[in-house]
């Protein structure tokens, strides 16, 4: 069993920052998927950003050049840096891994950190 336990949200006025933490506790591979996704009111659960455990990132187009991912020292840790926050980046942020063991997909969710961006 794998359990994400996400961190950081809060509400910041645009063009602010903020940085989400995503501590994963279990049993994960060395092969793996940890990724970012978000979920606005009235809006479908989107993935923002992922990395993979061999380093490569991916971004929505939405994020790209603002958002960063990246992994902690400590083992099976991840980051979303946001700058230059605007409101439509306001959404309840998850942290999710992924990964396949002896051929059974497992897919795992944290329990979200609610991000506002006002004024």
């Amino acid at each position: 069993q794998v359990q994400l336990v996400e961190s950081g949200g809060g509400l910041v006025e645009p063009g602010g920052s903020l940085r989400l933490s995503c501590a994963a506790s279990g049993s994960i591979p060395r092969v793996y998927v940890m990724a970012w996704y978000r979920q606005a009111p009235g809006k479908q659960r989107e993935l923002v950003a992922q990395i993979t455990s061999g380093g490569t990132t991916t971004y929505a187009e939405s994020v790209k050049g603002r958002f960063t991912i990246s992994r902690g020292n400590a083992e099976n840790t991840v980051y979303l840096q946001m700058n230059s926050l605007n409101p439509d980046d306001t959404a309840v942020y998850y942290c999710n891994v992924k990964f396949v063991l002896v051929t059974i997909p497992y897919d795992y969710w944290g329990q979200g950190t609610q991000v506002t961006v006002s004024s």
